[in-house]
Parts: C-alpha cells; sequence; structure tokens
C-alpha cells in the first residue's frame, strides 16, 4: 500500500461519557490552520443519529475534543442526522459540506464558518436529488466555484457562481468493472492542488461492499480530464479495528491535507473509529506519474 498507517491508530474512538458520541466516531474532515491541525467528524450514539463533534491537535495524532457537538439535527431533511463533513478553505471562510439524512431522503448541504465550530448553515446545495460525497475545490476553476458529487455509482463534477446553485454537471470518473472499484465510487477530502493537477482521493467499493481508497490525477485547467488514476488501491481494510465494526470491511475518507511534504489522510475504520494514514506527496506523485505514461 501506498500508505502508511500511524502507529497509534485508532486516534479517535467513540467517547461513551458523551451520549451523542458513544457508538461511533468515524468519517472525519481536518484542515491544519495556525500551526494546529482540527477535525469536524461524525459521531453517533445509541440512537444512531448523526452529529458532527470538533477536535483540536497539534501533532494530528493525539486530540483533545469538545464535550458537545458543533453541529447538530436541526432541519427537516437533518432529522435522522447530518453526516460526513468534509471542510474547504477559500479566503478567510471555511467551508464545510455535508450530508443531510432524514425519512425524505439525502440531501447535499453546505455551511460555513470563520472558527471551526460556530456554523451557519447556507441550505441544501443539489436540491432535487439524493447526493453524497461532495467536496469543494479550494479554489475557482476557470472563474467559477467548483464541486465534486455523487450521483450513483460515479463521480461528478460541477460548477457555480456563489455557491449554492450548481450547473454543467459531467462525470468525470466511473467505477471499473470486475475490479476493486466494481460497485460504485466517491470524492474523498478536497481536491489538492500541485504542479501536476488536482490529487484526488477517493473510495471504491467491489462486488463484496469492501472499501478501499485510490487516488487519480485531474487536469488544473479543466478537472474533468483525468490525467492519472492508479490501477491498485493505496489502502484497504487489514486491520481488526477496520475490518470488525458498525460496517465491516471500511476505510472512508473525507479529509486529505499535506502539511511539510507529507500527505494526512484522515478515514473511518468501519464505521466504528478514526485513523490516519500517511506517505510522501513527491511518492505519490511519482506513482500516479507512472501510471498515467503506462499504456
Amino acid at each position: 500500500m501506498v500508505l502508511q498507517r500511524v502507529p497509534e491508530n485508532p486516534i479517535l474512538l467513540p467517547n461513551p461519557l458523551h451520549p451523542w458520541e458513544a457508538l461511533n466516531v468515524f468519517n472525519a474532515a481536518v484542515v491544519h490552520h495556525n500551526g494546529l491541525f482540527h477535525m469536524l467528524y461524525r459521531a453517533q450514539g445509541l440512537d444512531y443519529v448523526s452529529h458532527i463533534g470538533y477536535a483540536v491537535s497539534e501533532d494530528g495524532v493525539r486530540w483533545s475534543r469538545l464535550d458537545r457537538p458543533v453541529l447538530s439535527p436541526e432541519t427537516p431533511w437533518e432529522a435522522r442526522g447530518v453526516e460526513d463533513p468534509r471542510i474547504t478553505p477559500i479566503g478567510d471562510t471555511f467551508y464545510m459540506t455535508y450530508t443531510a439524512y432524514s425519512p425524505q431522503g439525502i440531501r447535499a448541504c453546505l455551511a460555513r464558518s470563520t472558527n471551526l465550530i460556530t456554523w451557519e448553515r447556507m441550505g441544501i446545495i443539489l436540491p432535487d436529488e439524493d447526493n453524497k460525497d461532495h467536496t469543494l475545490f479550494p479554489e475557482k476553476v476557470g472563474g467559477r466555484y467548483a464541486l465534486l458529487h455523487r450521483r450513483p455509482p460515479d463521480i461528478w463534477l460541477a460548477y457555480s457562481d456563489d455557491l449554492l446553485h450548481w450547473t454543467d454537471h459531467r462525470v468525470i470518473m466511473r467505477p471499473r468493472p470486475e475490479t476493486w472499484e466494481h460497485l460504485k465510487i466517491g470524492a474523498g477530502g478536497p481536491p489538492l492542488k500541485t504542479d501536476r493537477g488536482w490529487l484526488l482521493i477517493y473510495h471504491a467499493v467491489d462486488a463484496h461492499h469492501v472499501y478501499r481508497l485510490g487516488a487519480a490525477l485531474l487536469a488544473l485547467d479543466d478537472p474533468s480530464l483525468v490525467i492519472a488514476r492508479l490501477p491498485d488501491p493505496i489502502l484497504e481494510p487489514t486491520e481488526t479495528w477496520e475490518i470488525k465494526g458498525d460496517v465491516p470491511n471500511v476505510v472512508f475518507a473525507c479529509a486529505n491535507l499535506v502539511v511539510d511534504g507529507t500527505l494526512y489522510v484522515y478515514y473511518g475504520g468501519a464505521d466504528r473509529a478514526i485513523g490516519l494514514a500517511t506517505c510522501p506527496l513527491d511518492a505519490l506523485l511519482a506513482r500516479l506519474e507512472e501510471a498515467a505514461s503506462s499504456p
């Protein structure tokens, strides 16, 4: 595997002292800001309603967390939870995409903050469809905001002038039949800008419902163009806590960031706990360049 797990894994576990996060913590967004790692993570109590909690760390491995959620269900569309946050800093504002879950369906939502703790809801951004795995690019592309999202089973790209109304939807990546990406794929954390393209970490599900992580490069000026895509996963469930949990055989990432040349990928293991795997950014980009040049 390209990614290497940190020995401290899992780095965040459910807290039985807090009912809202007593059962599961997983699928975390992470940003590095003012010298600290800030985590927004999905948490569930025994009622299986999802909330979003906050934790902070100096090294990205050892975390201190608030004893209350920073986002909890409030609207009818959020009746069963707010799920799978992904955070993109744009200018002085942090934008968090998340999934609203209710008996009516699932919807892509957006919130914003200047301090990562107090969040202002901006509403549903893809109102007419069930949609998940949505994440914003960290800067405009061709003068417009860009968003990845998932109309099953593919990864889609869309554009907006105001972050609320999205148009020009197009498929950019599809599953690869009879492989570890057979069933469906979805974006991980926000795409990372490199001098070789937008680095996309994504998840894929095989015919046996095993979730793995993959990597691809998208063209900087036109992210609908896939420059490279690794043929093999960069992380797959092998640890006991990734294999056995609330949903077995899952590694699922909502956060990828680069600090001092190291790629940090935060992921949920079996929908029960949170882990971290890393690698030198240049090493992964070299693998992708090799894949791009292969016939």
